[in-house]
């Protein structure tokens, strides 16, 4: 479970919420079926058309990235595998790294090994597993474009549906408390619109794209260390280079402990 995901829409909620009360302002002024079906319905259709199903069937998948802790493999622990290896290759040759595949569950990791083991070229893994990362970003981005068109289109709609709610209330011009009524109705699709699409749509998009980086990160690492093992590099050459993607903290960390490893 992500609880940061969890924890900011329930911070939006009780925002809302309380700020309402605080104003003076009923909670039940929110039951307004007009207002959430053009807003939340609106959006709905927006998002349909602008997207091909084949990228709108993946949102139920999106939501569960937002909500779930996906695990990757930390760069801090990948230093010491690729470490590993390249004693392994340095002293028995590529091929004692064929029990080592097995070993791997990451797919694009296991896949980049086998290659390597396998006796394929520097240049072609770089271009294979360049070119799966780089699918797999565009994946990210498309996803991510979702949430992010419709947190753009959502406050529009709650405009609409604030006008909508102005004509309706224009028919009460000779009752001044239906009148009031109506325009305070009226203004709830605005405040759904903005706060689905600014506390929702947007936040859920970004937090899309940063887990995106995060693993993008990750998987370039193990680009990094496949070559390394491939073309014979030192466990201590490998620490140094693949600890450039850590903080500095992290970085002597982990090359202190390099050191006491070798010592």
């Amino acid at each position: 479970m992500d609880k940061s995901s969890l924890i900011g829409v329930i911070l939006g909620l009780i925002a809302v919420f309380i700020g309402m009360v605080l104003k003076g302002v009923p909670i039940t002024a929110l039951v307004n079926p007009a207002a959430f079906l053009i807003i939340i319905l609106g959006t709905i259709a927006a998002v349909t058309i602008a997207f091909p199903s084949s990228e709108l069937k993946r949102v139920p998948q999106l939501f569960g990235i937002l909500f779930k802790e996906k695990k990757l493999l930390g760069v801090e622990e990948l230093i010491p595998m690729f470490s590993n290896w390249a004693t392994i290759a340095r002293k028995e040759g590529l091929l004692a790294l064929e029990v080592k595949v097995a070993e791997v569950d990451d797919p694009f990791l296991k896949n980049g090994l086998s290659m390597a083991v396998d006796g394929q070229s520097a240049e072609f893994i770089r271009d294979v597993m360049t070119e799966e990362l780089e699918a797999m970003e565009d994946r990210h981005l498309s996803g991510a474009s979702i949430f992010s068109q419709a947190g753009t289109y959502a406050p529009t709609l709650g405009v609409l549906g604030a006008v909508v709610g102005l004509i309706a209330a224009l028919g009460h011009m000779d009752d001044t408390n239906a009148l009031g009524e109506a325009i305070a109705a009226a203004f709830v699709a605005t405040l759904l619109g903005i706060f689905t699409g600014y506390v929702l749509w947007h936040p859920f998009a970004n937090k899309l794209k940063q887990k995106s980086k995060q693993e993008i990160k990750i998987k370039e690492v193990m680009i990094e260390g496949v070559l390394s093992v491939l073309e014979g590099q030192s466990p201590r050459a490998i620490e140094q280079k693949l600890s450039m993607y850590l903080s500095n903290k992290d970085r002597e960390k982990v090359l202190t402990e390099g050191e006491m490893i070798d010592g």
